[in-house]
């Protein structure tokens, strides 16, 4: 099991940046694939970033050079650096988990998430 705790969320002017950070707590989520998702009003939950458990990454097409993606084991904490911000990047941004070595896009697979944050930016 484990257990995904989200925060940095908040209100930023388009061209801000934002640091979202997820906290995880049990076994072994350092060999975990972690990602970020995020669901826009009456959108459906699409994927941002993942990262493996060797920190190989994807990101989404809308977010590349932009976003950017790490964990830190030590802390076992999960990082998304979001940087020059556009409106359309506004949502409810979450964090979520799986175990084994898939580390993909498609949310139906991940088996832990995190209550999730807002991001809203403002043109």
């Amino acid at each position: 099991q484990v257990q995904l705790v989200e925060s940095g969320g908040g209100s930023v002017q388009t061209g801000g940046s934002l640091r979202l950070s997820c906290a995880a707590s049990g076994n072994s989520a350092s060999t975990y694939c972690m990602g970020w998702f995020r669901q826009g009003p009456g959108k459906e939950r699409e994927g941002v970033a993942q990262i493996g458990r060797d920190d190989i990454s994807n990101y989404a097409d809308s977010v590349k050079g932009r976003f950017t993606i790490s964990r830190d084991n030590a802390k076992n904490t999960l990082y998304l650096q979001m940087d020059i911000l556009k409106p359309e990047d506004t949502a409810m941004y979450y964090c979520a988990a799986i175990r084994g070595l898939w580390c993909g896009t498609d949310a139906r697979y991940y088996e832990y998430w995190g209550q999730g944050t807002q991001v809203t930016v403002s043109s």
